[in-house]
């Protein structure tokens, strides 16, 4: 026999039955709010091709990925993402759905990567995807779910922000600043990096590795002096080429004003979301003390169903996992109670009730009522203790007495009131 001591393997987790509720609960909230907006649920395979993951982000993910050949000696991958699936999935069907689309999972995801706080191996995470919609009202739509599923957990704008940003404005900035077309793609990679690095060393990587000037460099990380969009707008608001993406954002913050959901976003160019295929509105929730990693992330990517699917369909979206959104629950204290609730625990006064115990059980049970007994017969006093260790709101007696008259005696744990209840009326209001 073996006396290994299995684990669960780094970075992933075991979820028992007080995490598994908290899980169920994230989930659960996530789901409304999704319907509240109209999004329909959809899934796909947790194993797909490797190089379904490759043709959207290049050979260098596969370093970030669980992959292997299958037994029929293909390259697959469990998912890193659900975005890939996606695309497929749509593009599969697109000329016959009615746009705009708008659907949400809730996939497992996996990828290899040093474990850490707010990044484990394993999350499950809330996609939500438009479809089908080129206009700014689905960005509008769409950055008003993500602050929406943080609100229905109790959160306000005093502990989170949506920093917002558009690579369409950033890329005619950066045009304008000097950056050669080519280059755009690493500038955006460098600028990302503005809040973890000095000024100067970004200068000097955008002139070493982007082969910058140094005056445009300098133009680069001045328009990064702007920390909010009124600034953008008086300084690039005439500029050619730049005004109608200005415009476009405009509109974007009105929409969310209208909404009521002014004081959750904050404009900020710096949000560059560091993925090449974003091409418009980008932004990033994060809590307002700074201390965890974001919490959401996505934006808009009119060009990934062509490059993967061959269909030529606008689209945005963003994923939302439930690793810091955990830890910032925590924090906040807003966890629901993960407390086991019995709303009836029934106790036989002898053995000869034990028949009628049962089938008041199963009568409680088709009314949607949480009910306990011991599973083997026990004598009063243990059926007594284990009602009370369970902390069951209603403890039921059914003895000799009650049996003949066809009545059960209801405790109430709160206040202890007891009353006789015929058994037919018994967890009836």
């Amino acid at each position: 026999m073996s006396n290994a001591n299995f684990q669960a393997l780094p970075g992933f987790r075991d979820f028992y039955p007080d995490d598994l509720a908290i899980r169920s609960h994230i989930i659960a909230a996530w789901r409304e709010v999704a319907r509240r907006y109209g999004f329909q649920e959809y899934d796909g395979p947790p194993l797909e091709p490797l190089e379904l993951y490759t043709e959207k982000s290049g050979p260098e993910i596969v370093q970030q990925l669980y992959n292997f050949k299958d037994k029929g000696d293909r390259d697959v991958a469990m998912r890193p993402e659900m975005t890939p699936t996606l695309a497929r999935m749509a593009g599969a069907r697109a000329n016959g759905m009615r746009k705009p689309i708008k659907w949400f999972a809730v996939p497992q995801l996996f990828r290899y990567e040093r474990a850490q706080r707010g990044r484990l191996r394993e999350h499950f995470q809330l996609n939500l995807d438009i479809l089908g919609e080129a206009d700014v009202a689905a960005d509008a739509e769409l950055l008003a779910a993500a602050i929406d599923m943080l609100r229905a957990f109790g959160l306000t704008h005093q502990d989170f922000v949506a920093r917002v940003s558009d690579r369409g404005l950033l890329r005619a900035l950066l045009l304008h600043a000097g950056t050669p077309e080519d280059q755009l793609v690493l500038v955006y990679n460098i600028v990302d990096k503005l809040e973890r690095e000095t000024r100067e060393a970004v200068a000097a990587r955008l002139r070493a590795e982007a082969g910058l000037a140094a005056d445009a460099a300098e133009r680069v990380l001045d328009i990064f002096r702007h920390t909010d969009f009124e600034a953008v707008r008086q300084a690039y608001g005439d500029t050619e080429g730049v005004a109608p993406e200005i415009a476009r954002v405009g509109e974007l913050f009105a929409a969310l004003g209208h909404m009521g959901l002014g004081e959750y976003v904050r404009f900020d160019l710096s949000i560059v979301r560091g993925l090449a295929y974003y091409t418009g509105t980008v932004f990033e929730l994060f809590d307002t003390r700074g201390e965890l990693r974001a919490i959401c992330g996505g934006g808009r990517y009119d060009n990934l169903l062509k490059q993967i699917a061959g269909v030529d369909m606008p689209a945005l979206g963003f994923g939302m996992g439930d690793v810091v959104l955990k830890e910032l629950l925590t924090d906040r204290g807003l966890l629901p109670s993960t407390k086991h609730v019995v709303d009836y625990y029934l106790v036989a006064g002898t053995p000869a009730e034990r028949p009628a115990l049962l089938g008041l059980a199963h009568a409680l049970r088709d009314l949607g009522h949480v009910v306990e007994y011991t599973l083997p017969e026990a004598g009063r006093n243990r059926q007594f203790k284990t009602a009370s260790a369970l902390g069951a709101r209603h403890t039921v007696v059914i003895g000799p007495e009650e049996a003949a008259e066809g009545v059960a005696l209801v405790r109430e744990t709160g206040s202890g009131q007891e009353r006789r209840v015929p058994l037919a009326e018994v967890g009836r209001p």
